[in-house]
């Protein structure tokens, strides 16, 4: 079967059988929160801020939440597209299950002249092949190792695999590979056979963590005892129900917010939902939830944002 990679902190691997209790009803379902609330907690389209990602300041980190876990990072002079998924579905297949349910915050048109695109791994909902071939020619791809694979025919300049700990240099920006808690595969056949990250972006005494898509472990804790502080981190918040199947590979918000915490970071914001049914949760359930674990522990909504689609945020 080959080789596999996995997980640092306990390494679950959904099983087929795992896969059908879920989708046929064969555990009890979990309760969700007032359908009313959820809609209300839909993210909104927000007017891009184009005045700021035309001139970013390169001595602060200006962040732009596209969608799911796409963002526009703009730091140290550079522009650097996360996941970017500009696509109506997140799957191999135009299935209705998977149709995106808000658009993006930008459209590629729309988007400053990129110099590097961050892939975490190679999931359809992270690694869109129609957006990269839009997005891809001319530019660089930095991935983990083994997605480099997947990206054959998009027209990538270079692409650049890495290990977890492994770093590399744009310019005066380094781009470090990050361990997470998740899993890989784009078909039944290639489960794990690639690895999945994070990436811490630093410049000068900045840095910018994008999680990329992780369920909640100590690698957080060690992560914020190793850097010590970090100064914007953009976290996942959705996919999370049903808990018993999503736990091990998907932060609730409640975990997110711990996650902000073991990380200490100074601030936060949401990702990684709102764009795609992934799971059995109401579209705006995650937004709902993390306003009620900010609350319970402590954290304001400065300190961790729920951004609008095309909202640009200046640390």
């Amino acid at each position: 079967m080959g080789k596999q990679f996995c997980n640092l902190h306990g390494n679950y691997i959904p099983s087929w059988r795992d896969v059908a209790r879920w989708k046929l009803g064969l555990e009890p379902r979990e309760l969700v929160a007032d359908p009313a609330l959820c809609k209300a907690c839909e993210p909104a389209l927000v007017a891009p801020d184009f005045a700021t990602l035309s001139q970013p300041d390169p001595s602060r980190i200006v962040a732009t939440w596209v969608g799911h876990a796409t963002f526009l990072l703009q730091i140290g002079g550079h522009q650097f597209l996360t996941d970017p998924h500009f696509g109506s579905y997140c799957a191999p297949l135009p299935l209705a299950r998977y149709r995106r349910q808000t658009p993006p915050g930008l459209e590629i048109s729309q988007l400053p002249l990129t110099d590097v695109i961050l892939l975490s791994h190679n999931h359809y909902d992270h690694l869109d092949h129609g957006s990269l071939r839009a997005l891809a020619p001319g530019k660089d791809i930095y991935c983990p190792l083994g997605v480099g694979r997947s990206l054959r025919g998009v027209g990538a300049q270079k692409v650049v695999e890495l290990a977890w700990g492994e770093s590399a240099w744009v310019g005066e920006v380094r781009l470090v590979c990050m361990p997470a808690q998740h899993g890989s595969g784009r078909t039944p056949f290639d489960r794990n056979r690639s690895l999945w990250c994070g990436w811490m972006i630093e410049h000068g005494d900045q840095r910018a963590f994008f999680a990329g898509d992780t369920g909640y472990s100590p690698l957080f804790r060690e992560i914020g005892n190793y850097f010590g502080s970090i100064n914007l981190a953009m976290l996942p918040i959705g996919a999370y129900r049903p808990s018993w199947f999503m736990r091990p590979l998907h932060a609730d918000p409640a975990e997110a917010v711990q996650m902000h915490l073991d990380l200490r970071a100074k601030q936060s914001v949401a990702m990684h939902w709102g764009a795609f049914l992934l799971a059995d949760e109401p579209l705006g359930e995650p937004a709902l939830l993390l306003r009620q674990a900010r609350a319970a522990a402590g954290v304001s909504a400065e300190a961790f944002r729920l951004l609008g689609l095309g909202e640009t945020l200046v640390v």
